[in-house]
């Protein structure tokens, strides 16, 4: 197999310039996210105890939940932060990239990939991560895999208001053109956005059974994060929070509201 790196931009990025130990806790938006997470994934999982390799885990924010609700998790993460934290924590991790898992064939009841496909640009590279989650997998398991919604820089931009700025108008426009943000252009790195169809359609290609796609945060976020930025105040709490939550909720049958999401989860099996 061959061996991958990943970019150094990206391993500064979660170094340096952000903490990722608190971004699904710290704003509205982030806990929006982690809890429509946990309730998409909880439809899925096989029952606990399973073993689960969470593939990007990061730091463990999801990790967390998941030991709670009693099953037996592997963490991997390219990035040495994410892996000493996750370490400090208590959990199983080791430092490794998605493409080239060293873990045996059909070794995990569930493979997480909640996090790779936001920093893989190359439409190879997806592939092989997601071929790479479905090799680990026993017949008949589950793949989750999480993306960045195609539109999801426009609608923070709008709500931060950084969009009228001409250096983001452009990145933003670019991404919903290609997909792909390069690094340093807007204050992130490199990353690519997907739309609901693309990410369907490279689960498909990695071989994975009946993919289905969910919008995570629904609709309503980016007012969320708009109000929570401009106030200065906290929404967790909110009954703010609670519509844009039941928005999310409701949002799920209509396909034409996939696209309002910031996060993507599609789901799908490894074939018998």
């Amino acid at each position: 197999m061959p061996t991958y790196s990943v970019g150094p931009e990206i391993i500064a990025f979660y170094s340096e310039t952000i903490s990722e130990s608190d971004r699904l806790s710290s704003s509205a938006d982030g806990v929006l996210e982690l809890i429509r997470t946990q309730e998409l994934l909880r439809r899925h999982l096989p029952a606990a105890p399973a073993r689960i390799i969470d593939i990007g885990s990061g730091p463990g924010a999801h990790a967390r939940w998941l030991v709670k609700d009693g099953y037996e998790l592997d963490l991997i993460d390219p990035v040495p932060r994410h892996v000493d934290e996750a370490a400090a924590s208590g959990f199983r991790v080791s430092l490794g990239d998605a493409r080239a898992l060293a873990a045996a064939d059909a070794s995990y009841d569930v493979a997480l990939v909640l996090g790779p496909l936001y920093h893989l640009l190359d439409h190879d590279d997806r592939i092989q991560a997601l071929r790479e989650a479905a090799r680990v997998v026993r017949p008949g398991g589950l793949v989750a895999a999480a993306a960045i919604g195609r539109y999801a820089s426009l609608f923070e931009h709008v709500a931060t208001t950084m969009l009228t700025v001409d250096r983001v108008r452009d990145a933003v426009a670019d991404i919903l053109v290609s997909g792909i943000h390069e690094a340093g252009r807007k204050g992130f790195t490199s990353s690519y956005f997907h739309t609901g169809e693309s990410l369907a359609a490279e689960m498909r290609r990695a071989g994975l059974d009946s993919p289905v796609v969910y919008g995570v945060e629904g609709p309503a976020w980016s007012a969320l994060k708009a109000t929570e930025q401009h106030t200065g105040d906290s929404l967790i709490d909110s009954r703010m929070f609670d519509a844009a939550l039941t928005a999310a909720r409701l949002a799920e049958p209509h396909p034409d509201l996939l696209a309002a999401s910031s996060h993507m989860l599609a789901v799908a099996t490894v074939p018998a």
